[in-house]
């Protein structure tokens, strides 16, 4: 008896098949997610409302203007369109090589004041009176008015003197290029942006005992401390992780709500990828995956550059290098490279899958999906190019539009950034058309329907990124571009995750489409209980009122629930699948795509699980962001879990494509445990020891040495730093390449007839129930 993907048989397209699970699954998903966004709402609203106030005017005591309104957020540009954000960063987000210039800057200026006052009275009252002027409030409401003391003018003099040498220095020794900014209007404005952060950081927030950012940084001079709220919502994230994994726990234990074992007695005939035929825009995806490949070496090599500055930063390997790619150009390719390749796999394995569960392609697909891939590489290399031309100061009209719009993760300019969104857009568009005859026979909350629902997610949740504007208050601007940087990345991207790799499993005959659903359902509760709110533990310390941290630090600690439960239910699944391999009549042929799906497990749980939740409790946020465990924890989840999956899916879909005479399955197990021994190599070798190191540098001597390029600079650092060297060339030698070949030979080979549309029988695997026998 051969099953077709639907247990129930193929819609017929005369009536819609009936739900397959209990619709309490789809009112439990309703409620949780509506709940979410509904807290989102509020605290967007809190946001705006709350934020630290931006004066008209800046005076000192005698009424001397010393900055205006206008001159922070020019300054804010400047910073945003010079690629500072990669480099240094604001309120702790941004990159790690440069100084947190809030931190620096409140540092520099309490200095100064306390010298100030150590001349006129005794070192205990001199810092005791170095606190009070920055903890009290001066800002006048009704007169957009903030008086700055004698002490916070001059200081505030003396460091745009400080910054004007630092930006204008001639030579790379601080990984810019030669005289980034020298123009002395826009240092003024850009050390007025950092003196308003400063501020904000240290003068109490109206009616509270503490600052605009919940007293963040971590500086004695201005006696910012830990709060009362730190702590208390860091023991209650401990009780919520314990009680929330024994509750799970216990409920899994009692009750068999996914029964893997449906199918352990059924033997599995998996089809040779050779008698698959696929259709034209299936054919097209192989160019997809060769995009990606190379997209992903060149984001390797980039890294490497960009880490190597932290060993050296003025040689790489007897180059100067910076005159050319300074860090902060560097890093922002790294991390755009990263979103694109990955985005690339999966815009890639939907259009594959497609056809698989609809039964059938329109002719006008594959011209679809060759435009979507010239469109894409219009995207991927025009903004590549404006960032460069950007951070280099070669745009200055419309950088914004054009070249660096400088927001970490959303660096690309918004030209180029509405491209990709409509982009996304049209990939959606082919996904409709392609699954439209398959749509309208199924309930809509059916695997199909699931499949578009999430996809459309992809487009609607990244373009949230455009709220994100380099003209508006930077508090705001980080809320909004955390949604694309948490929401869009670990909720909606795990859940089209989910239902991809579950749409795979089904079409394997691995598990049945009941189970596969209810997992999925089961996924996007526990995800979105804890993950849509969660985002706001990105915003702790960004200028927002302290509930954003009570309830970010309270549900982002559920977030590793989810984690925990399928990390062991995934064990469950191995033995399931071995199993079901051993009495196949036929070899497995993606064994390979499928240990890579094992391996985004593992990485989910130690990346995102475990260096995710160690970093966001508040009380060690408060001294850890902006240091070398966030980058841990970005790398061991981002390469790990989305990396991982996107060549999972890639390896998954070009076996099709490959004729059996030219699949090399040794490069496909080189790659895997080369990229899965690199990235543990970089991890723990390299990344993990550096942010233990530089978090007790923080706690014991402060934050702002711990950020400063002395200490990241130093010998003990830069030995650890070349540590990191033999895996990154394991990691690009024996992973990336091999990856590049199979992928280069998807498009090189010619084996497999292809066909306008598909039969609704296509299947990869005939599953034959116990006592019948094959038809």
């Amino acid at each position: 008896m051969v099953t077709p993907y639907s247990e129930q048989g193929p819609p017929d397209g005369r009536e819609k098949r009936n739900l397959l699970v209990s619709k309490g699954w789809i009112q439990a998903v309703a409620v949780v997610v509506l709940f979410g966004f509904f807290v989102l709402g509020l605290l967007a609203y809190r946001t705006y409302s709350e934020e630290a106030p931006i004066p008209a005017r800046v005076v000192d005591p005698g009424g001397r203007p010393l900055f205006t309104g206008q001159d922070i957020m020019a300054g804010q540009q400047i910073f945003l369109r010079n690629g500072l954000m990669e480099y240094g960063s604001i309120f702790g987000h941004g990159a790690y090589l440069g100084p947190d210039f809030t931190a620096d800057y409140l540092r520099r200026a309490a200095t100064t004041v306390a010298r100030f006052h150590a001349g006129k009275d005794s070192p205990s009252n001199a810092r005791a009176q170095t606190a009070a002027e920055f903890k009290t409030n001066r800002f006048d409401a009704n007169t957009s008015t903030l008086v700055f003391t004698s002490a916070q003018s001059a200081a505030y003099t003396e460091l745009v003197d400080y910054y004007g040498k630092f930006f204008s220095e001639p030579s790379t020794r601080f990984g810019l290029r030669p005289k980034a900014i020298s123009d002395p209007l826009e240092i003024q404005q850009l050390t007025s942006f950092f003196s308003w952060s400063a501020w904000a950081a240290a003068a109490l927030r109206p009616g509270h005992n503490y600052s605009y950012t919940n007293n963040w940084p971590p500086e004695p001079l201005v006696n910012n401390a830990v709060t009362a709220d730190m702590i208390i919502w860091s023991m209650l994230s401990l009780a919520v992780l314990l009680g929330g994994i024994g509750v799970l726990f216990f409920a899994f234990g009692r009750w068999n709500f996914l029964g893997w074992h449906g199918r352990e007695h059924y033997t599995l005939t998996f089809r040779a990828p050779d008698d698959v035929a696929l259709t034209p825009a299936q054919r097209v995806t192989g160019w997809f995956f060769l995009t990606m490949a190379l997209l992903f070496l060149i984001q390797t090599f980039v890294g490497a550059a960009s880490q190597h500055y932290r060993a050296d930063i003025t040689s790489f390997f007897g180059i100067d290098l910076a005159r050319i790619l300074p860090f902060n150009l560097a890093r922002t390719w790294h991390i755009q490279l990263a979103l694109f390749w990955v985005t690339t796999s999966f815009l890639a394995a939907g259009i594959f899958l497609a056809p698989m569960l609809s039964g059938r392609e329109p002719k006008i697909q594959k011209w679809f999906a060759v435009g979507l891939l010239a469109a894409l590489a219009v995207v991927v290399f025009g903004s590549l190019i404006g960032e460069f031309a950007g951070i280099h100061g070669w745009i200055q009209k419309y950088w914004s539009w054009f070249g660096d719009q400088g927001f970490e993760y959303l660096d690309l300019g918004r030209f180029w950034q509405v491209l990709l969104t409509l982009g996304l857009c049209i990939w959606v568009v082919m996904l409709f058309i392609g699954l439209r005859s398959r749509l309208r026979t199924e309930h809509q909350g059916n695997m199909p329907w699931l499949f578009f629902f999430s996809a459309l997610s992809i487009p609607a949740f990244y373009a949230v990124g455009l709220l994100a504007r380099p003209a508006a208050h930077f508090t705001t601007t980080d809320f909004w571009r955390f949604w694309v940087v948490h929401l869009w990345v670990e909720d909606f991207l795990e859940l089209f995750t989910t239902i991809m790799v579950a749409c795979i499993f089904v079409l394997l005959g691995v598990i049945a489409e009941r189970v596969a659903l209810t997992v999925v359902y089961l996924d996007v509760v526990l995800y979105s209980a804890g993950g849509v709110i969660g985002t706001m533990h990105h915003l702790y310390f960004s200028g927002t009122p302290a509930e954003h941290m009570a309830l970010g630090a309270f549900f982002s600690a559920a977030e590793v629930i989810p984690l925990t439960f399928l990390t062991v239910e995934a064990w469950s699944f191995l033995q399931l699948g071995a199993q079901q391999h051993g009495k196949s009549r036929a070899s497995f042929p993606h064994y390979w795509a499928v240990m890579f799906l094992v391996s985004v497990g593992f990485w989910n749980f130690l990346g995102a699980g475990v260096f995710g939740f160690l970093i966001n409790l508040p009380v060690v946020s408060y001294y850890e962001v902006g240091t070398a465990l966030t980058t841990n924890h970005g790398h061991a989840s981002m390469m790990g879990v989305y990396g991982m999956l996107a060549v999972g899916l890639a390896l998954f879909c070009i076996r099709y494509m490959i004729p059996e005479a030219h699949w090399s399955e040794r490069a496909a197990k080189i790659s895997f445990w080369s990229l899965n021994a690199g990235l543990a190599w970089m991890v723990f070798a390299t990344l993990f020891p550096l942010g233990l190191l530089q978090l007790y540098e923080s706690v014991n001597h402060g934050y702002f040495e711990a950020r400063s390029l002395k200490y990241i600079g130093n010998p003990v650092n830069a030995f650890i730093e070349w540590l990191r060297f033999p895996g990154d060339v394991v990691f690009i030698v024996g992973g990336v390449l091999p990856l590049l070949y199979l992928c280069w030979s998807a498009v090189r080979t010619r084996g497999h007839k292809t066909t306008l549309e598909e039969p609704a029988e296509i299947l990869f695997t005939e599953i034959t129930e116990p006592g019948t026998s094959r038809a």
